[in-house]
């Protein structure tokens, strides 16, 4: 769970977003303004920040401009606001994402949790799973002390996994994370590159060591039990 700061000065997406993030688990505070919102920002201390560009008392970027100015929280950007040198802009102010409207409050829960791992990741990045090292700074994984010869998709796909240790991971959101498919794909993709890193862990599907399928939900990353 994650505490959120909406910054979004139309009333009925705000509590859309507010309904939608609560109810997969997020302490969600809003703001209408953007100055109310650095205000939010400086004395709840989220985890992320979502923010609307067209803010009725200060535009969008320039608030986020401030806000870098005493905070390095994540900000993910929701706006209408499609244009790609817009989307540049914001990007080189400080945002960390950009999502479009209209968009699903899936789709935005799915940012959120992307960079909240991302900002993780920059303060400790190495993931250490039993015997299984990955560190993304180097993008070299070891197992036993042994490195691991991997692909980039391999490799990214077991750093995602790797840093969710523990939790059932959906296909969907694999293709999502890693595949950088938000609107699905096939699920033989998963199924062909866990098949290939299971051989590079020494398991099998039907002897797994690290990673478990879960029937009918997604795949689960777990050191051995001794």
């Amino acid at each position: 769970m994650a505490q959120v700061l909406v910054v979004e000065d139309d009333a009925t997406i705000r509590s859309s977003i507010i309904r939608g993030l609560t109810d997969r688990g997020h302490a969600v505070v809003s703001a209408p303004t953007a100055m109310a919102g650095l205000e939010q920002a400086v004395s709840a201390r989220p985890d992320v920040v979502v923010l609307d560009l067209g803010l009725p008392d200060l535009d969008g970027r320039a608030m986020l401009r401030m806000l870098r100015g005493v905070s390095d929280v994540p900000v993910v950007v929701a706006t209408a606001r499609d244009d790609e040198a817009e989307i540049v802009a914001v990007l080189d102010a400080g945002a960390d994402d950009y999502v479009v409207k209209p968009f699903g409050v899936a789709q935005l829960d799915a940012r959120i949790r992307a960079v909240l791992r991302r900002s993780a990741e920059d303060k400790d990045p190495t993931v250490v799973a039993g015997g299984l090292t990955v560190d993304p700074r180097t993008r070299r994984a070891t197992l036993d002390g042994r490195p691991l010869e991997l692909t980039p998709r391999e490799f990214d796909l077991l750093h995602h996994l790797a840093a969710r240790a523990g939790e059932v991971v959906s296909k969907r959101e694999l293709l999502t994370e890693v595949w950088q498919l938000p609107y699905g794909g096939a699920d033989k993709t998963v199924d062909v590159h866990l098949s290939w890193l299971r051989r590079k862990l020494g398991e099998t599907a039907q002897a797994p060591r690290y990673l478990h399928a879960v029937r009918g939900v997604g795949v689960r990353l777990a050191a051995p039990v001794s």
